[in-house]
């Protein structure tokens, strides 16, 4: 697309699947913010609403050969830190572990360093000061190999003492929570998902390390077209001793150091290292590698919205629910350029104006996203394999979760509005 003019001027009805009357401007907005790069790539948007699925669409391609289906998976980076956490939580309902206990208490080897005191709600809400992968590994490859990456963090050391300061544990968060996990309950974290989450919610779509016989559902990017300038992961450069640009220096004198970005996002080597290889696809890296239906997203966040139960079940209890929201703290972190109010595992919900005061999720790297409102029952999840790349996610990303919260006021206060 070239433009604000493309966007207006698109196709209203370039997608395929389900949509609820009451949310036809949501997907009319989702055709037009997708029709003009359809020959780049495709997404999916799927949406909860009062425990009812209202949208599952999808539209674009899967490959450079296949189209986008209703059974693609999608990379969606950080937005899978969510789902972890929300493993973790059901994990302390079942009694394995509290947001109290220490890590060192499951997981001996891991209070070396200065880590004795690190507990579980530490890693959650980004206060464990583990958030540097750069210094504590050598390649980027080495990120493959689970067992491997539990012994880099038991090792490390915190580059600040415990509790005293925030920084987005961005590629760390994974091995932190993931590892402490498998200590508390002597199962692998493939065998949590399947019988936590994955089981109990029927997901149709939810790995931390995709199986061989699913890879072929995986929608990957395709070929990097001239007119593309963009930047992933995989391509991210870092110049060694490059000068201060005035960004940088803002960012200083904002307190941040962009040097604390570099070192929780960026691995040496990456440029060799892609998660949408076969070998990539199939490691266990819970905090960049989650591969998702958009309606799979969309539904474990709808169980949250409706307060941890569904069909039924009980999967989080009332006093757990109770605390997994709640904002840990609302001072800048050392990595995120934007306030993010850090809950357990979550953070707030940004779109271009509607708040949801009680609307927690996570987002990734490349424009996904996933999050749930409790306050109006509703949750929303959007995936693709377009190459873009923002920290902070991007507009299509703000303006679908805009519509959303647009839509369902639309139907619970009778008006739209657009604050």
């Amino acid at each position: 697309m070239s433009g604000l003019t493309d966007i207006i001027f698109a196709n209203t009805k370039n997608y395929s699947g389900e949509v609820d009357t009451r949310f036809h401007d949501l997907a009319e907005q989702f055709s037009r913010l997708q029709d003009g790069r359809t020959d780049f790539g495709g997404a999916a948007l799927a949406v909860y609403f009062r425990g009812q699925k209202v949208i599952d669409i999808y539209t674009g391609k899967k490959s450079k050969s296949e189209q986008w289906d209703a059974n693609t998976l999608s990379v969606c980076y950080s937005t899978g830190k969510g789902i972890l956490a929300t493993l973790a939580h059901i994990l302390v309902s079942e009694g394995f572990l509290n947001y109290e206990s220490k890590i060192a208490e499951f997981w001996p080897e891991f209070s070396q360093n200065g880590k004795s005191q690190i507990t579980l709600r530490h890693i959650l809400s980004h206060q464990s000061g583990l958030y540097d992968i750069r210094n504590i590994t050598q390649s980027a490859s080495e990120m493959a190999d689970w067992e491997h990456m539990l012994t880099v963090v038991q090792q490390a050391t915190p580059r600040f003492a415990v509790g005293q300061d925030i920084a987005y544990q961005a590629l760390t968060f994974g091995w932190l929570v993931g590892g402490v996990l498998e200590k508390a309950t002597g199962c692998s974290l493939t065998e949590l998902m399947e019988r936590y989450l994955v089981q109990p919610l029927q997901l149709d779509g939810a790995y931390f390390g995709v199986p061989g016989s699913e890879l072929v559902r995986v929608a990957r990017p395709l070929p990097k077209e001239k007119q593309q300038d963009v930047t992933t992961p995989s391509s991210t450069k870092i110049k060694k001793n490059k000068k201060s640009n005035f960004s940088d220096k803002l960012m200083q004198l904002s307190g941040q150091n962009p040097q604390d970005f570099v070192d929780a996002m960026v691995p040496h080597d990456m440029r060799n290292f892609s998660f949408f290889s076969d070998d990539g696809l199939q490691a266990i890296i819970p905090a960049a590698n989650g591969a998702f239906t958009a309606r799979s997203l969309a539904k474990v966040y709808a169980m949250l919205t409706n307060g941890g139960v569904w069909d039924d079940q009980e999967i989080i209890k009332p006093e757990v629910f109770s605390q997994l929201s709640k904002i840990q703290s609302i001072k800048r972190d050392r990595v995120m350029p934007i306030p993010m109010k850090w809950r357990l595992g979550y953070h707030r919900v940004i779109t271009m104006g509607k708040r949801a005061k009680k609307g927690f999720g996570h987002i990734g790297y490349n424009g996904s996203g996933a999050w749930c409102d409790p306050q109006r029952e509703l949750s929303f999840a959007y995936t693709h394999n377009f190459r873009i790349g923002s920290i902070t996610g991007d507009y299509r990303l703000w303006g679908l979760s805009q519509e959303t919260l647009r839509c369902a006021d639309a139907v619970i206060k009778g008006h739209k509005g657009w604050f």
